[in-house]
């Protein structure tokens, strides 16, 4: 399907007052008649229209099944309809332009109403106007000579694959008439730039030769196990027959057999079903990750009939990545120089994008001591980046509280972590997505909720998350009561906490005994949206350290997405007394100094409980002083009670608990 926009000034322009509304509604009218009558007569091979007429400038659209003859029947419509044009432009455009198109049309009474257009076609479920649309992009090809694009072949080192692929689509004669896809192609990279400029120059040469005729494409990004509707996806194919479609599945090809893969080849079946389906209408370029075996061995088995031609970035040896740096130099007007040359390992084979971030590094230098020398004392961005402080006032929060030596350490570690991805790319190291997903293990009142909270913030303040918002659940916040809940309320958390962090209290409650439960359910759909939201959701797993050893031991495929595991100590008794006086000073009370050594003795006693509760143990303490000091109070004389007094917890005030103790039984006698 193609689309086309028209724009020219009236041969018969000022025959009509333009002044006058009730004119332009006559006028409008009249070609809104004149223009049904001829869409009729046509039938569904094509539909024009009218968007705008202007001081004499009129704009048209037309949506065609073919591009033969497209712009002789945008001719005969005009002139059907009584608007002919000189200086007229005729131009294809994008799937988004014809719908502003009809838009403008239907505002101005050209058209009775776009909707029923997109429908008549079946843009709308393409574009989303009802249900669920798919997310897609759209771009044009650029007319490109044959030498224009073995040129930049050269550039993102395709040769080997790409430059063999070129000659079988040049050899013959230029088609006027695509005739269907003998092949489609599956492009292997991780650098976006490489995979942009491929997909690019394998369409610029198809279009050139009749391969495909459309100038228009779609692009998309999926992500293994993503959900979507097929419905739309076909819908979007068949707006796009006679173009291609570039499909970017963003794999890690690290997925088990578990929950993750079987939602991963769910996604992978649904792509090749449609692609299969419009073959020889559309053409499908399938971009994948260099090294994506998995996934790309599930495409095989998938695209059945369809022939798929690869291609590949070329591993260079030193002597092309030394070509290949001279290339970039005289691009760059400058004379390359034994320092850029030095900077490659003799040893080693090097992508397009590596030798780049190494030009790019050698050239900012050079820019600096030899072009211009004046700024070579001054520090470049990114040595300021990783001298700076992490951001915000939750970090400094975090840095304040009462122990947690190891949380602390552990958010220093994933800030760092995520500072270096950044400054990775400039020496041309992919650094993929890290994952942030966590563990917190600890008893009772260690602060496990209230250093997640802080997390979060955290990593909001250092753009690590896009909201930084704690999501609290726990097994009944996940588990649904009927079969096919679970699923769905586990991926509506999910959602809810998107660019922040979900916290699941007590995750091992999800596991029990039953295999094919609905907690097992909860887990593998848990397993699965960490991978869906490994970008925009930090998950933190929170419990007793025992258990929630056995509940990722008993699932590995958990295990292996979670990256930081931080456990949190119980408190020791002089961390317990400046935890009390810490809350004292935020109810406005302090600790004579008696009752600071009683506090003391008072948490070494409680610790040895088995149920000891840690920050809440103090919390509750804390609680009966007060309640002991308001007692002790009232037998004073009101009027003789001082400020200082009421603000005064003193040691009489604090309880000290007595100590469960464990009794032995013993068999027969004991002395």
């Amino acid at each position: 399907m193609l689309f086309y926009k028209v724009e020219g000034m009236l041969m018969n322009n000022g025959a009509e007052n333009e002044d006058s509304r009730r004119a332009q509604r006559e006028a409008a009218r009249r070609i809104y008649m004149k223009s049904e009558d001829y869409n009729h007569k046509r039938g569904r091979d094509a539909y024009c229209f009218v968007s705008e007429s202007s001081d004499g400038l009129l704009t048209a659209g037309m949506i065609a099944d073919q591009a033969e003859d497209a712009q002789h029947t945008a001719e005969v419509f005009l002139n059907d309809i009584g608007c002919p044009l000189k200086d007229m432009t005729f131009s294809e455009v994008t799937i988004g332009n014809i719908q502003q198109m009809l838009g403008r049309s239907d505002h101005n009474g050209f058209i009775e109403d776009a909707g029923e257009i997109l429908e008549k076609f079946g843009i709308d479920r393409a574009i989303g106007r009802h249900g669920r649309g798919i997310e897609f992009g759209e771009n044009m090809i650029d007319d490109c000579t044959r030498k224009e694009i073995t040129g930049k072949v050269d550039r993102y080192l395709l040769g080997e694959t790409l430059l063999p692929e070129l000659d079988r689509i040049y050899a013959g004669s230029t088609s006027k008439k695509a005739q269907g896809h003998p092949v489609h192609y599956m492009l292997q990279t991780d650098n976006v730039d490489t995979r942009r400029e491929g997909s690019k120059l394998l369409l610029q040469a198809l279009y050139a030769n009749g391969r495909v005729s459309s100038k228009r494409y779609c692009f998309l990004n999926f992500r293994p196990g993503e959900d979507f509707s097929v419905m739309a996806y076909d819908s979007l194919y068949h707006v796009c027959a006679g173009s291609a479609v570039v499909v970017r599945y963003l794999a890690n090809d690290d997925s088990e057999e578990d929950g993750v893969a079987n939602s991963e080849r769910d996604t992978i079946e649904r792509l090749c079903e449609v692609a299969k389906r419009h073959r020889n209408q559309v053409l499908t370029i399938f971009c994948l990750p260099r090294e994506c075996k998995h996934a790309k061995a599930m495409f095989y088995e998938n695209l059945g009939s369809m022939t798929m031609v690869e291609v590949r970035e070329d591993d260079t040896d030193h002597t092309r990545a030394m070509d290949f740096l001279k290339l970039l130099a005289k691009e760059n007007h400058v004379r390359t120089d034994k320092a850029l040359f030095a900077k490659l390992d003799p040893e080693k084979g090097y992508l397009a994008a590596e030798l780049r971030s190494i030009f790019d590094e050698w050239y900012n230098a050079k820019l600096k001591t030899s072009i211009y020398p004046q700024y070579k004392d001054l520090q470049v961005v990114k040595q300021e980046v990783v001298k700076a402080a992490p951001k915000g006032s939750a970090y400094d929060d975090l840095q304040e509280m009462i122990g947690l030596s190891e949380a602390k350490a552990v958010i220093k570690k994933a800030l760092n972590y995520y500072k270096m991805q950044k400054l990775y790319e400039d020496k041309g190291v992919k650094p993929g997505s890290p994952a942030m997903h966590m563990v917190f293990t600890g008893n009772p009142g260690t602060a496990k909720t209230t250093a997640a909270r802080l997390f979060a913030r955290i990593m909001k303040d250092n753009g690590l998350l896009s909201k930084g918002q704690l999501v609290e659940v726990g097994r009944g916040d996940l588990v649904g009561k009927y079969v096919g809940w679970t699923a769905q309320t586990v991926q509506a958390k999910f959602k809810a906490a998107k660019g922040g962090v979900l916290f699941i209290d007590e995750a091992y409650s999800l596991v029990d005994d039953r295999s094919g439960s609905f907690g097992d359910e909860a887990i593998n759909t848990i397993v699965q949206e960490m991978e869906n939201h490994r970008e925009d959701v930090v998950v933190i797993f929170a419990g007793y350290p025992n258990e929630m050893e056995k509940f990722l031991q008993k699932n590995p495929g958990l295990r292996s997405r979670i990256a930081f595991h931080v456990p949190f100590a119980d408190y020791n008794a002089n961390e317990l007394v400046r935890i009390a006086q810490m809350m004292g000073k935020s109810k406005g009370v302090c600790f004579e100094e008696e009752a600071l050594a009683k506090l003391t003795s008072a948490f070494e006693a409680a610790r040895k409980q088995s149920d000891f509760g840690n920050g809440r143990y103090v919390r509750n303490l804390l609680e009966q002083a007060k309640m002991n000091q308001a007692s002790r109070l009232l037998e004073y004389d009101f009027d003789a009670i001082t400020a200082e007094e009421i603000k005064t917890i003193k040691a009489e005030d604090i309880v000290i608990p007595e100590v469960k103790t464990e009794v032995k039984r013993t068999i027969g006698f004991a002395c």
